[in-house]
């Protein structure tokens, strides 16, 4: 069985590539025999693969998950659509900046009263253990098309708690960033302030950390470093079959 791997983040660092194809010698296997394979193939990467989230075909996976012929299986550390014109929905993984004005009005309808927006941007000091204390600029890495399911999913979970909330914008930049640049928007529309727009756009930043499969490397003068997270998915964070 051949199956195709990708790396990202500090996998890809230690791998020297973002992708390789693998060979399996059962007719069919886990993500936890793909996981041994690997290690055994690359040992450097034993001690990063083993804490690794691993997904399949674009959706979380497991050890225990089946792994088919053809599979595309990716392993990457823990994170760093439309519904009509009445519920707009914008989600984007931009090279170039994020513009906010227009962003804003692609979430605003005719019974709009409120938006709030959470705008992240590159940090050029940081006094926190694991990262560069002074950063020159940042790299966000993607895994695209699970990210792009994933910001949906946030979106259709935001729904669920604040119903009344109207439109939904998840913006995450890639590539390289300056100090000061904007990296990431989050905005909800609706038709009052008291209609859920703040706690929705707090859940939506909150969300996209944990599940959404981007990353940054931070760069300085000093060196550079990869910015992991900790939270570990469960089944519960795969995106339901009604959804």
């Amino acid at each position: 069985m051949k199956v195709n791997i990708l790396f990202f983040a500090t996998l890809k660092d230690l791998a020297g590539t973002s992708k390789v194809q693998l060979q399996l010698d059962a007719p069919e296997g886990t993500v936890g025999h793909v996981r041994q394979a690997l290690v055994e193939r690359y040992p450097t990467l034993t001690e990063n693969l083993r804490v690794a989230l691993a997904a399949v075909n674009e959706e979380f996976a497991f050890d225990g998950d089946a792994v088919k012929d053809g599979d595309t299986v990716a392993f990457f550390p823990p994170v760093s659509g439309g519904q009509g014109d009445d519920k707009p929905e914008i989600f984007l993984l931009p090279t170039e900046p994020i513009n906010h004005d227009e962003i804003i009005a692609s979430i605003t309808t005719p019974a709009t009263g409120a938006v709030c927006l959470f705008s992240g941007m590159v940090r050029g000091q940081t006094q926190k253990e694991g990262h560069i204390p002074n950063t020159e600029y940042l790299e966000y890495e993607a895994y695209r098309p699970m990210a792009l399911a994933k910001m949906r999913q946030v979106a259709a979970e935001i729904r669920q708690r604040w119903p009344l909330v109207q439109g939904i914008a998840i913006a995450q930049r890639v590539g390289r960033l300056a100090v000061g640049q904007n990296t990431v928007l989050i905005a909800c529309s609706s038709g009052h302030r008291d209609e859920g727009c703040f706690e929705a756009a707090r859940y939506g930043i909150d969300r996209l950390k944990e599940i959404v499969p981007v990353w940054k490397k931070e760069v300085g003068p000093d060196g550079s470093a990869w910015i992991e997270g900790d939270y570990q998915p469960t089944p519960s964070d795969r995106i339901s079959s009604d959804e």
